[in-house]
């Protein structure tokens, strides 16, 4: 992820190569198109050296990772000096084109921090001011200079108003593709920031859970066995024999739950990749599921046909657990369909149900570890959160679309080639988003 300083870098290299051409073609329309005596051979020098110093600075940037403040501001400066010759060379103070300073104190407005900007607003009143001396302030610098754009008014206002356009184009332009530049950094911030409070949480789910399981393993154990001990005395009546065996039947359940804890948050961390093909993935993931008979699959042709390297079991549990999720919401007669298919991007995954949906408020909080609005005993408010968790890993999304009375559709989606964990984030692979359907 680069900083703002190698971000303005890049886009300040662009920039003076559009200002190298312009330069060149403006002194050929002068001269040529216009007739106006230039003195090419110093005016192209000063466009080389523009160009030089941009391909110099360009190899260096592709070296130099740090990219210091004070590096922008000299280039800049570099600019204005360089403009200041040309504008020496073809007509000075009296050239329409002085406008282009400008530019550069626009451009180093939006770049630089206020000193720098300061500095280099100072050089260009500085050399603007020089051109003054040299060719209206020093005596007899006139006298012999022969006819001069500034006598064709209306070609000097023209000029004005092509400088104009130009100094506007260059300043929007750079200023809107900064701009986005740096609020595509922002966006691929934040996503990291996002994807780093999710592992924690998940670490510290799998802790809690491990934690726990060791903790209260002996006096569940302890449960169960006088509980044992109780259902196999014979004084005890069959109503006590029932709550007896219920008792063993709760603890068994405690124990359960916490295994699941550790095993869910656990799965996707430091599991091997394999070699599978999505259309495996699904099957293993309905394999054994209540309701797989409601479950319609279509699946894309190349589903079996194009095997990718992935945690398969971290995966498969994503899916089996937004399945289950889809089964639960719908009634026990409505179907449940699960799409596979291959697009440019990867494989995505849908599963869409014909549940009463989720309101904005419900939407807004789905994903987030132990929230759930099941009845109790039917689930604990981890499938999204660990779904979206193993996703983020692979450089996927995990996308929910919902509406009351439209039902809820879950979208998995993953790259097609080589996954890695922890793959490159970017302004458009944020993780999970939220998002209620569009009309």
């Amino acid at each position: 992820m680069r900083d703002a300083h190698a971000i303005n870098l890049s886009w300040l290299l662009r920039l003076r190569w559009g200002q190298v051409v312009g330069q060149g073609a403006l002194v050929l329309l002068a001269h040529l198109g216009l007739g106006m005596p230039l003195p090419l051979v110093p005016l192209f020098a000063t466009v080389g050296v523009a160009a030089a110093s941009n391909m110099a600075l360009g190899l260096w940037a592709r070296r130099q990772r740090d990219i210091q403040e004070w590096m922008l501001c000299a280039v800049m400066a570099l600019d204005v000096v360089l403009l200041t010759v040309l504008l020496d060379l073809s007509g000075g103070p009296f050239n329409p084109f002085s406008t282009l300073y400008l530019v550069h104190i626009a451009l180093a407005a939006v770049v630089l921090h206020a000193r720098w900007t300061w500095a280099l607003t100072a050089l260009a009143l500085g050399c603007f001011g020089a051109l003054f001396v040299r060719h209206l302030w020093i005596p007899g610098r006139q006298a012999g200079s022969g006819h001069h754009h500034i006598d064709d008014v209306p070609l000097h206002l023209e000029g004005m108003w092509v400088a104009f356009g130009l100094a506007s184009g260059f300043i929007v332009y750079f200023v809107q593709r900064v701009t986005r530049a740096l609020a595509e950094r922002e966006a691929e911030l934040v996503a990291a920031r996002a994807v780093t409070a999710r592992n924690e949480k998940l670490a510290a789910l799998a802790t809690l859970a491990a934690g726990a399981a060791h903790e209260l393993s002996t006096p569940l154990s302890t449960i169960a066995v006088v509980a044992k001990e109780l259902a196999r005395r014979a004084e005890l009546s069959p109503e006590g024999r029932e709550d007896a065996e219920l008792i063993r039947q709760q603890v068994g359940r405690c124990r359960d739950i916490l295994a699941q804890m550790a095993a869910d948050a656990g799965a996707s961390r430091g599991e091997a990749f394999v070699s599978v093909a999505p259309a495996a993935l699904v099957e293993q993931a309905l394999e054994g599921l209540r309701g797989r008979e409601r479950v319609k699959v279509e699946a894309d042709g190349r589903c079996r046909e194009e095997p990718v390297s992935l945690p398969a079991r971290a995966l498969t549990h994503a899916i089996r657990g937004v399945v289950k999720n889809a089964l639960q919401a719908s009634a026990e007669t409505a179907p449940v369909r699960l799409g596979l298919r291959r697009d440019e991007a990867g494989w995505r995954l849908s599963v869409e149900d014909e549940g009463v949906g989720m309101p904005a408020e419900v939407l807004a909080r789905a994903g987030e570890p132990f929230f759930t609005t099941k009845p109790p005993g039917e689930g604990m408010g981890l499938g999204l959160f660990l779904a979206r968790a193993v996703l983020d890993q692979l450089g996927g999304q995990l996308e929910v679309r919902s509406a009351p009375g439209n039902g809820t559709r879950v979208e998995l989606t993953w790259p097609a080639e080589r996954l890695r964990q922890f793959a490159r984030l970017s302004s458009e692979a944020g993780g999970a988003s939220l998002r209620s359907p569009v009309a």
